[in-house]
């Protein structure tokens, strides 16, 4: 348990242990003029509506951020799209609906990209919405989100509150998941090629044929993105969205190649091998980069470019995931 602060607005980041939780905890922190309130699974199981709803009723929260979900790359979508539906799904039902109970009046619901229809124009604007097929490998986690950006949305019509949603795009960073197969595609690539270094392997197999386009983000910028928005005054808000299409993006603006991506966590990492494409492997959406002009039309932009945030990025790697191993093994 942990309420950080003083007598100041009270702001829940639910999901503070994950990548843009713990990016946002960090950031409220630096700007101290907050009381961080944060429970972990074990003391708030955000998929259970009594808990949730006795832990709003006893806490006075002012502001959330819905930052809890169930997230992980292709291999995970498709292996797990029960879960991935259910659990986003009752988090975002349990979260939105005790807050609105308890008076809560700002809310913020951290969404993706993947909302979007497979094919989509791009860059992928927030009124293209629900107008076509979306990407099969992540269907169940973004018909989940969608749900999320109508349960703000429909709670803002009927109860006059102010639920704010933000749709990022891919991320990347400090607290990132490194599972070899659960995770998004520049933290596998980091492992990978760290590994690939270590072992002096000759050359790097990359999922799928390398062409797909994405954009990246560094994770302290979405924080900042986050924090920005949850704050504008509302008039400022409404006045550049509507009550059927709330939701903001949130990205770099640029895009890269999987194989140039591929080619820049080899160069941050320092691995010095071929890279090859295994196009038995699926390639996923061909393109995603978000149209971020109405955030820019709001007064904000990423940065953080993707080879700084890289490089930092593996300095941290370094730091979370292969220093502690070493010292374990050394201590056995």
């Amino acid at each position: 348990m942990n309420d950080i602060g003083g007598d100041l607005p009270r702001i829940f980041v639910a999901g503070h242990r994950g990548m843009v939780g713990s990016a946002i905890v960090r950031l409220l922190r630096a700007r101290g003029d907050c009381t961080i309130v944060t429970r972990s699974h074990a003391e708030l199981d955000l998929c259970n509506q009594r808990q949730v709803d006795e832990f709003f009723a006893v806490q006075a929260i002012d502001q959330v951020y819905l930052a809890a979900a169930r997230v992980g790359g292709i291999h995970a979508n498709n292996t797990y799209p029960a879960e991935f539906i259910w659990q986003n799904l009752m988090i975002e039902a349990n979260v939105v609906h005790s807050a609105w109970r308890a008076g809560v009046q700002r809310l913020l619901l951290l969404g993706s990209s993947c909302i979007y229809p497979r094919n989509a124009p791009q860059p992928m604007r927030e009124d293209t919405l629900l107008t076509g097929p979306l990407e099969a490998t992540n269907e169940p986690y973004a018909i989940a989100k969608i749900a999320g950006i109508k349960l703000c949305e429909s709670y803002n019509r009927q109860y006059d509150v102010d639920y704010r949603s933000v749709m990022p795009t891919n991320l990347y960073g400090p607290g990132d998941n490194y599972h070899p197969q659960d995770s998004h595609v520049l933290p596998a690539l980091i492992r990978r090629f760290h590994e690939a270094r270590e072992q002096h392997a000759p050359a790097v197999a990359i999922w799928g044929s390398g062409t797909p386009r994405r954009e990246f983000l560094h994770v302290d910028d979405m924080a900042a993105a986050s924090i920005f928005v949850m704050n504008l005054p509302r008039a400022t808000y409404a006045a550049h969205t509507s009550p059927m299409r709330s939701h903001v993006n949130v990205g770099s603006g640029q895009e890269v190649t999987i194989r140039q991506a591929a080619e820049l966590v080899a160069q941050a990492v320092g691995y010095n091998g071929s890279i090859a494409c295994d196009s038995s492997k699926p390639d996923g959406t061909p393109r995603k980069l978000l149209d971020t002009g109405l955030l820019h039309t709001l007064g904000w932009r990423a940065s953080i470019p993707l080879k700084d945030g890289l490089a930092s990025t593996y300095r941290q790697f370094l730091q979370e995931q292969v220093q502690p191993a070493r010292r374990q093994t050394a201590a056995a």
